[in-house]
């Protein structure tokens, strides 16, 4: 598998990771065997790398990372300082009609304790569709962006679906009707959650970095079935 390099300097390397490609090894997906994303990315560039932020297994998109592990805390200080601008895209269940700033609060996996989070959800494009859902005859899709305000674990799909407006292709979260209708109607078996792009102002160099990410095939195969555009 061939990740592909969004951006490249002395310092760091900026790519878009594939769904499904664990970031590196650890304890919640320890039963996960497969190459991770440091391991690909080792033998393709023949370099180590160290990953910025977090971006869940089945996530794909924008994905910092730095050349030596002393830059980290350099590059992370940008989102600890809220410097840093990243957007996603999403395929979310049902009509969103408006923008909406979702603020409930996020549990930690590793404490257990209740944390503020906040993500800002703009609706795009949406469609109904002559196809049955259970419990319904017809059903509803929404494109959306989220720009996420706070760095939860899992935060954009737990937002998505305190609202009731699960991401498709969300096994955990999500609506395992809809998510079996883009399987067996579309062929489409990955999480529709996309880091898009990040845009900051590089905190060695200053100047400004504003990256996209392609979209991967299974966005491809809906926006033409839907008659989006993008």
């Amino acid at each position: 598998m061939k990740i592909e390099i969004l951006f490249e300097d002395n310092y760091c390397v900026i790519v878009n990771k594939p769904n499904n490609v664990l970031i590196h090894n650890s304890y919640y997906a320890r039963n996960i065997k497969d190459a991770t994303l440091l391991n690909l990315l080792k033998e393709q560039l023949n370099l180590e790398l160290f990953p910025v932020h977090r971006l869940d297994r089945k996530t794909s998109g924008v994905l910092v990372l730095t050349k030596q592990k002393e830059y980290v805390a350099v590059f992370q200080e940008l989102f600890n300082s809220n410097a840093i601008k990243k957007s996603y895209l999403g395929i979310v269940r049902g009509f969103v009609e408006e923008e909406l700033n979702i603020t409930s609060p996020v549990k930690n996996p590793d404490t257990k304790v209740y944390k503020d989070a906040s993500t800002i959800c703009i609706p795009l494009q949406k469609i109904e569709l002559n196809i049955a859902v259970h419990p319904y005859e017809f059903s509803r899709y929404s494109l959306v962006k989220l720009l996420p305000e706070t760095g939860r674990m899992h935060q954009l799909r737990i937002h998505m679906n305190k609202i009731s407006r699960p991401i498709i292709g969300d096994y955990k979260y999500g609506d395992r009707f809809h998510n079996r209708m883009f399987e067996n109607e579309f062929n489409c078996n990955n999480l529709f959650l996309h880091a898009d792009s990040i845009q900051f102002s590089h905190p060695i160099l200053n100047n400004k970095i504003n990256v996209k990410a392609t979209l991967p095939t299974d966005w491809s195969t809906i926006f033409k079935d839907f008659n989006w555009k993008f």
